[in-house]
Parts: structure tokens; C-alpha cells; sequence
């Protein structure tokens, strides 16, 4: 009886045993979520009702400095630096932008690990976002962002790398499991077209400085003008040396330098000028420079002094 109840435990351990091994090739050599039986249409747009007010980005208007960005693969296996390499590849070739690598002080920082991590009863594939963001006017300008990839990806194209490559672009999470963005990770997502439409336009934005009025004030003292300027460069960009050009009725009454200022930056300038007369009805200040900006327009300001 002795041998018999054995044997019959070697056999359940066979069996486990073997269901076992099975189960983990099914894991690691078919792609999950590849497949479809559904005929309904299928709706990859970044939100499921396709909202023009639904929100893409963590916030408004993100975006590199530039549409040729830098990275760095540190210490990668091959799999997973050639996934990430062929990730920029598809941005590439659907969007304006370029990414190129570089082995010092890079735009993006790309590393690996291979330790198993579960955050709310998930693996997790990745992780990546900007690191560095510096507000400009209307723009949230990403100067640095970092992507963690821990699981190669199964399927057909690098949707790992492609999902943290555009979280570092800005990209918040969808809502749509056909998104590409979405949270869990399935082979046919696709990247939508209004995430494509997105690049293209924002990046279509030419990487220029714009200098800008924040703040004016003009207290008249006699014959003198007290003035109070603030300018600063909402651009894409560092700006150069500018001069700042002070008009009273029409009649050009001070020039001061303006230093360059780095994007996001603004400098506050304080000084006293002589007024041709007592009675001014009208102020102009202008930035004047030799280099393009992304708006000239508003490098005049016309300021009415009241009485």
C-alpha cells in the first residue's frame, strides 16, 4: 500500500509539474491580448468618445525645446536597447520629430532592470516622464525626462518602449484600452491619431524665443519718468542680447540693454527718463533685436498716461 500511495504522488507531482511548465510557456512565448473576435469597430482615439476636450497631456502644451531630441541607452541588454531604438524609429516616421543618441548630458535617459516589480496586483512593464519641466508663457517646456524599462515586450512591435518614450513626451494615461497610453499593456494597441495630430502640431511651433512684456509702470516725476519693466522670454529658446527702446509722444527718450534670458526667465528693470516735456499723454516701449521670434507682435506695448 505504501508503494503504491508513492507512486500515486509522483504521479499528481508529474502532472503539476508538467501543467506548470506549460503555463509559463504560455506566458513568456504568447503575447497576450494579440488577438480579437470581435467585428465591432474599433475606436484607438486617445479618449473613448473621441472628446476634443479630453486632456492628452499631464499638462498643457508639453513639449521638448526643440523636434530633434537626444538620448542615451545606459546599460541595457540587446533586446530591449534595440525595442527602445525602434520605438524612436515609428515616432520618427509618424511625426516630425528626431531623435538622435548622444553619450553626455542627453535630452532623455533610457536604463533597465530586470527585477520583478508589481504596483496594485500588475507587473509593471515600465516606467517613464518628463524629469524636468520649466513653464513658459503657454508652453511647459521639457528640458530632461527618464524611462525604466523592466519588461521586454512580447509582441509584435516595442509597446513598452513606445508607452514610456510618450509618457516622456508628456502623454497622460487613456481611458481606451485600444490606446496605446493605456495602462495595461496589450499587443494590438495602437498610437492614436489625435497623439500624432498633437506632435506634429506642437512641434510644428518654430524653436524661437519670445520676449515678452510681464509688467509696466511709468510714474511721472517733473521732468523725469519713473519706469518699471519686467520682460520675459516665453520661447523655445535662450534670446541673445536685446535693447529695449522707451518713446514719450512719439519721441525717443531712453534705450537700455536687455540681457539674454534663458527660456521661462524674466528680469525686472528699474531706471529714471528725461521726458522732452511735463505733460506726456503716451509711452511706447519696444524689444528691439536681429533674431526671430516665435510672435514679434508682442514686442510693443503703447501705454496711455492718465492724467
Amino acid at each position: 500500500m505504501k508503494g503504491e500511495d508513492i507512486n500515486g504522488r509522483r504521479f499528481f507531482f508529474n502532472i503539476s509539474l508538467i501543467l506548470l511548465l506549460f503555463l509559463i510557456a504560455i506566458y513568456f512565448f504568447i503575447p497576450l491580448g494579440g488577438d480579437k473576435y470581435d467585428n465591432s469597430p474599433i475606436n484607438y482615439n486617445f479618449s473613448l468618445n473621441s472628446s476634443e476636450d479630453s486632456t492628452l497631456q499631464f499638462y498643457p502644451n508639453m513639449r521638448f525645446s526643440t523636434n530633434q531630441i537626444s538620448y542615451r541607452i545606459y546599460q541595457c541588454p540587446l533586446q530591449k536597447e534595440n525595442q527602445m531604438k525602434e520605438a524612436f524609429n515609428i515616432l520618427e516616421d509618424k511625426t516630425v520629430l528626431e531623435f538622435y543618441p548622444f553619450e553626455y548630458d542627453e535630452d532623455i535617459l533610457i536604463t533597465c532592470s530586470d527585477e520583478i516589480q508589481i504596483e496594485n496586483g500588475l507587473f509593471l512593464a515600465g516606467e517613464g516622464g518628463p524629469t524636468n519641466i520649466t513653464v513658459a508663457g503657454t508652453f511647459n517646456v521639457i528640458s530632461k525626462g527618464k524611462i525604466l524599462l523592466i519588461e521586454e515586450s512580447r509582441c509584435e512591435e516595442p509597446s513598452v518602449a513606445l508607452h514610456e518614450l510618450l509618457h516622456v513626451l508628456g502623454f497622460d494615461h487613456s481611458p481606451n484600452p485600444n490606446n496605446i497610453m493605456y495602462e495595461i499593456n496589450y499587443c494590438d494597441q495602437e498610437i492614436s491619431n489625435d497623439i500624432l495630430d498633437y506632435l506634429n502640431k506642437i512641434y510644428s511651433i518654430p524653436s524661437n524665443p519670445d520676449l515678452t512684456f510681464e509688467g509696466i509702470s511709468v510714474i511721472p516725476r517733473g521732468r523725469y519718468l519713473e519706469i518699471n519693466v519686467t520682460i520675459r522670454n516665453n520661447g523655445l529658446k535662450d534670446s541673445k542680447l536685446s535693447n529695449l527702446i522707451i518713446f514719450a509722444d512719439g519721441n525717443k527718450i531712453k534705450e537700455v540693454e536687455i540681457l539674454p534670458l534663458d527660456i521661462g526667465y524674466g528680469r525686472k528693470t528699474s531706471f529714471l527718463a528725461w521726458a522732452p516735456q511735463i505733460s506726456i499723454k503716451e509711452v511706447e516701449f519696444v524689444i528691439d533685436n536681429d533674431f526671430p521670434e516665435i510672435d514679434k507682435l508682442n514686442n510693443k506695448v503703447l501705454l496711455n498716461l492718465k492724467k
